[in-house]
């Protein structure tokens, strides 16, 4: 609506119109120099709709314009946090499944929900067989947190290991290190598929000593806790990596049938042979 009032004012014969529209587009163009573009499009709402806000006082649309601009840089906000978190999947609380009999409840994750976890810098740690809905649960609570304006930054373990091994041989190590520790939550997913190496110990124990009371971290696991200690491999290390990680954790072991078998939609004459 507004490209056609755009395009009648400014083929308009009328020097009043034609000064009035000029005006106009300044005005836009030197809001968005100014990245103002959520005021911009308020103002170009109501230029193209004077019958709803001709009759408000200057206050009002004032006010309008400047709750738009708050509105808009939110949104993008919102946008921003979740492309650079880079969650494996899109996951929402609200459809986080507590049917399934996997030991989850309610009210456990209704008190994750409301962040004071990430205010207090604690950290979570969930535990459970394949298919158990580790991830999601991980993805929902990121999700939740970028919603909240707290930044948030996805790993798989065996990724993440990865990137450290590169980074070391590239000059990057201090870098990721550093951008590691400045994220409010850090989710290293599927955690202990196998044995860290030394050198991967000493990573760990570097990320965590430098988010210990500061930030709060998420760490999935099919292995139960019980078995953490061997599979770090370094008594000393492993000592010290998981004083820093259990010790203000909220912990969530899941268990029974993987979801993924039980919610297969394929039948048998479905499956290939």
């Amino acid at each position: 609506m507004s490209t056609i009032i755009s395009v009648a004012h400014s083929t308009s014969t009328n020097p009043a119109e034609r000064e009035k529209f000029m005006g106009q587009q300044h005005c836009l163009k030197q809001l968005r120099i100014l990245k103002l573009t959520g005021m911009a499009q308020s103002l170009e709402q109501q230029w193209s709709q004077p019958n709803t806000y001709d009759d408000l006082d200057f206050t009002e649309r004032m006010s309008l314009l400047v709750d738009q601009e708050v509105s808009s840089r939110a949104n993008k906000r919102l946008q921003r946090l979740i492309k650079t978190a880079q969650f494996k999947m899109m996951a929402t609380a609200d459809a986080i499944d507590y049917a399934h009999p996997r030991g989850l409840k309610k009210s456990q994750m209704a008190a994750l929900l409301n962040c004071d976890w990430i205010n207090r810098h604690q950290n979570i740690v969930i535990t459970g067989p394949t298919g158990c809905g580790k991830t999601y649960l991980t993805c929902a609570l990121g999700n939740h947190a970028c919603h909240h304006d707290y930044s948030v930054k996805y790993y798989r373990a065996t990724r993440l290991f990865e990137m450290l091994t590169i980074s070391h041989g590239d000059g990057s190590y201090l870098k990721l290190i550093n951008q590691l520790a400045k994220v409010d939550i850090l989710i290293i997913d599927d955690w202990g598929l196998e044995k860290l190496s030394q050198s991967q110990r000493n990573d760990l124990l570097e990320i965590m000593e430098d988010r210990h009371g500061s930030k709060s971290t998420i760490v999935t696991s099919q292995l139960p806790l019980t078995k953490w200690h061997a599979s770090i491999g370094d008594a000393t290390l492993a000592d010290a990596i998981l004083d820093r990680l259990l010790h203000n954790a909220h912990k969530l072991n899941l268990k029974g049938e993987s979801m993924r078998k039980v919610r297969s939609t394929l039948t048998e004459d479905e499956h290939l042979v």
